[in-house]
């Protein structure tokens, strides 16, 4: 499995505190958040998800495994990210528990991204 990691990036404002790292796997690009994404901290994994798309990658994976609360902000930049990603690009989030993945089906915007609970699943997913 080919795999390349890039640095992670940490914003911390008060009480907001935010870490993004870019790892790539067999041409899919994943970006792993940890923290709390927020008006604060949502500038900073939009800024991740467009440096990953410019790459080219065959999907992208948002992981957020490790978020601890997920604000509308995140979630808008989901959204654009995944407009911004077209039909070319799979797009993906991993999310389970109640600070990422509820919020995520309450708003819908599971309707128009693929939701998996490890990111395990969501690389098998596109493999089939």
């Amino acid at each position: 499995m080919d795999e390349q990691a890039a640095e992670g990036i940490t914003a911390s404002s008060g009480a907001s505190n935010c870490v993004v790292a870019e790892t790539w796997v067999d041409g899919v690009a994943i970006v792993a958040v940890s923290g709390v994404v927020d008006m604060l901290t949502s500038p900073q994994l939009e800024t991740a998800i467009d440096a990953a798309l410019e790459q080219k990658p065959s999907g992208i994976v948002i992981d957020f495994t490790d978020v601890e609360f997920l604000a509308s902000a995140g979630m808008g930049v989901l959204v654009a990210a995944h407009d911004k990603a077209g039909s070319d690009v799979a797009f993906s989030v991993v999310a389970d528990g109640p600070a990422t993945s509820r919020p995520l089906k309450l708003v819908g915007i599971t309707e128009i991204v693929s939701l998996y609970p490890s990111l395990d699943e969501a690389l098998a997913a596109r493999d089939t």
